[in-house]
C-alpha cells in the first residue's frame, strides 16, 4: 500500500518495550506489498497511531487480533472488524476495548453493556439506545449516564425522574418533562432546578412561586405573572424584583392611558 506518511522518529518498540524485528514478524510479508512499515503501520507497535495506521491498512486483518494481550490493538481492532465479530468483546477485561465495541455493536448486542462496570461505557450505551430502551437505566448509579437518559427518554416516561438525586438530572428532566408536571417540580429544593421550571411555566401557573426563597426565581415570576397579581412582589425584599416590578406596572398602566386617550380621540371625531 503506497502512502504520503512519514515515519515518525521515535523507536519502534512492543507493548513490553522490546525493540520490534521485522524479519521474525509474523506479518514480514506485508512489508513487501507496502501493507506495513516500521516506525508508522505496525500491529505489533506500542503507539496506538501506528496500530491504528495498520488496521486501515489492513481491515481484514483486524478479526486475528481481538485476544491480542495488549489491550490498544484489541481496542483498535473493533474500528475495522465486521460487527458480527464484536459480541466476543463485550465481556473483555479492559474497559477501553469494551468502549470501543459499545460503538458499532448491533443495538441488540448494545443492551448487554447497560450494566457495565464502567461509567464510560454505560454513557455510550446510554447515547446510543434507542429512546424506548432507556428505561432500564433511569437508575444507573452515575449521575452523568442518568443526565444522558434524561435528555432522551421519551417524555411520557420523565415522571420516573422527577426526584432523582442529582440536581442537574432533575434539571434536564425540567427542561423536556409535560407542562402538567412543572407544579411537582416547583417545590425542588435546587434553585437551579426551580429556575428551570419557572421559565417554562404559563403565566397561570406562576402563583405558586410567588414566595420562592430565591431572589432569582421571584424575578422570573416578576416578569411574566399576570400585572394584577404582582402586589405581593411590589414589597419584595430584593431590589431588582422591585424594579422589575415597578417597570411593569408603569407600562401596564401606560397601556391604560394611551387606550383611554384614544378612545377619547375616537368618540371626539365621531361628534
Amino acid at each position: 500500500m503506497m502512502t504520503t506518511e512519514t515515519t515518525e522518529a521515535f523507536a519502534a518498540v512492543d507493548w513490553q518495550g522490546c525493540a520490534l524485528n521485522c524479519e521474525t514478524c509474523s506479518y514480514r510479508e506485508l512489508l513487501a506489498e507496502n501493507r506495513c512499515q516500521p516506525q508508522l503501520a505496525c500491529v505489533f507497535d506500542r503507539y496506538a497511531l501506528r496500530i491504528d495506521r495498520f488496521f486501515r491498512w489492513n481491515p481484514k486483518l483486524a478479526k486475528d487480533q481481538l485476544r491480542h494481550p495488549y489491550f490498544e490493538v484489541r481496542a483498535i481492532a473493533a474500528k475495522y472488524v465486521e460487527v458480527f465479530h464484536l459480541p466476543q468483546l463485550i465481556n473483555d477485561a479492559d474497559e477501553t476495548v469494551r468502549w470501543s465495541a459499545a460503538q458499532r455493536l448491533t443495538l441488540r448486542q448494545l443492551m448487554k453493556l447497560r450494566q457495565d462496570p464502567d461509567r464510560e461505557v454505560r454513557i455510550r450505551v446510554a447515547t446510543r439506545l434507542p429512546e424506548t430502551d432507556l428505561i432500564s437505566m433511569v437508575h444507573d448509579s452515575d449521575y452523568y449516564v442518568r443526565t444522558i437518559v434524561a435528555r432522551r427518554l421519551p417524555v411520557g416516561l420523565l415522571p420516573q425522574m422527577v426526584h432523582d438525586e442529582d440536581a442537574e438530572v432533575r434539571g434536564e428532566v425540567a427542561k423536556r418533562i409535560g407542562i402538567d408536571w412543572l407544579s411537582v417540580m416547583a417545590n425542588d429544593e435546587a434553585v437551579t432546578v426551580r429556575l428551570v421550571v419557572v421559565r417554562r411555566m404559563s403565566a397561570t401557573q406562576l402563583a405558586m412561586l410567588l414566595d420562592d426563597p430565591d431572589w432569582r426565581v421571584r424575578y422570573e415570576v416578576a416578569k411574566r405573572i399576570d400585572v394584577v397579581k404582582l402586589a405581593r412582589l411590589s414589597v419584595d425584599e430584593d431590589e431588582a424584583v422591585r424594579e422589575m416590578v415597578t417597570s411593569r406596572q408603569q407600562a401596564a398602566r401606560s397601556i391604560v392611558l394611551r387606550h383611554s386617550v384614544n378612545k377619547g380621540l375616537y368618540h371626539e371625531n365621531q361628534s
